[in-house]
């Protein structure tokens, strides 16, 4: 069974001149002790997503129609009450900015310690030699005497190693992660990504990973979900969507990387912009920027379907599929 199971997400944003859908029809699953990587263009609804799943949607955003299941449970009908106790618990979260999460007047110990306490049946003493030992697993070094720091004294880096181990003081089987490497040097983001995979390794929890680092990616999940305007564009096994992307826009992604083996004056770039959640083009929402779009592509609006070892939203792949299996 899979950990956490997103079934036709949609989220939607009420207003004045109309309803605006920021996620369409969203669908997904990660397994236990595997990483998924969600990835995109800003505006994509990336963040989006997680915030749905840890139940952190901003009014008046709302889960319009569709399911989260936590191991088979749903929990995207639960009262800020019930979310409460999950997150944290079941659900742990680790953002872009550490300073978000930490709070300046107090010494990491203390929030770890607040943390485990909250949700683990445990003694003060008890709770705070979990937390040394989580600052210990983080990489944090000399833990026993910097627990009683504060989030200043600490650098940017090991900033988000105390936040990785705020995320699993409580024990989650399941962590978002967003954009957690995008402001730290190469090599930190480097003890990062091998930070969450041992955690997947070794814990047995599974990440979902929200960034917009094909390399990120690469060097880091199991699956990978690519989003475009609120949708999934294509969903495969890593290698697949990355060697043999089946989507135009996976396919730009991946020539806009700077290739080291091959010599070349400009880098490739996708044409455009994301389109506005009040002006999303009718059939599939890439076909402005695609350079492969035809007739079908701007009425109808391809479900996800097979295309090789993945899934892509595009009746290209679909229609060589289909040509194959008639042939």
């Amino acid at each position: 069974m899979p950990l956490l199971e997103v079934k036709n997400l949609v989220v939607e944003f009420p207003g004045r001149r109309g309803t605006l859908r920021a996620l369409d029809d969203i669908s997904f699953s990660i397994a236990p002790g595997e990483i998924l990587g969600v990835v995109g263009e800003s505006g994509a609804g990336k963040s989006l997503t997680g915030a749905a799943i840890i139940g952190l949607l901003e009014p008046p955003g709302r889960v319009a129609s569709g399911q989260i299941l936590l191991e088979g449970r749903r929990i995207d009908n639960l009262d800020n009450e019930q979310l409460r106790h999950i997150r944290g618990r079941r659900i742990g979260a680790v953002f872009q900015d550490p300073l978000t999460s930490l709070n300046p007047l107090y010494t990491v110990g203390r929030q770890l310690s607040e943390t485990i306490l909250t949700h683990l049946p445990v003694t003060p003493a008890e709770a705070r030699q979990r937390a040394i030992a989580l600052l210990q697993d983080t990489g944090i070094p000399a833990a026993a005497q910097r627990i009683d720091h504060y989030p200043h004294q600490f650098s940017g880096g090991m900033r988000q190693r105390v936040v990785i181990a705020l995320a699993l003081a409580a024990e989650p089987q399941l962590i978002v992660a967003d954009e957690p490497t995008t402001a730290l040097d190469v090599s930190i983001q480097a003890q990062i990504i091998t930070l969450l995979k041992n955690i997947c390794r070794s814990r047995g929890a599974a990440v979902m990973l929200i960034t917009h680092d094909m390399g990120v990616i690469a060097e880091t999940c199991d699956q990978v979900a690519v989003l475009y305007a609120g949708r999934v564009a294509e969903i495969g096994p890593v290698h697949e969507v990355i060697n043999r992307p089946a989507h135009p826009y996976t396919s730009g992604l991946m020539a806009s990387i700077p290739d080291m083996t091959q010599e070349r004056e400009r880098l490739n770039q996708i044409d455009g912009a994301m389109p506005r959640l009040n002006a999303i083009p009718a059939g599939c929402a890439y076909n402005p920027r695609c350079p492969r779009a035809h007739a079908r592509c701007l009425s109808e609006r391809p479900e996800l379907l097979p295309a090789g070892a993945t899934r892509a939203a595009c009746w290209l792949p679909a229609g060589a599929t289909q040509a194959q299996e008639a042939a």
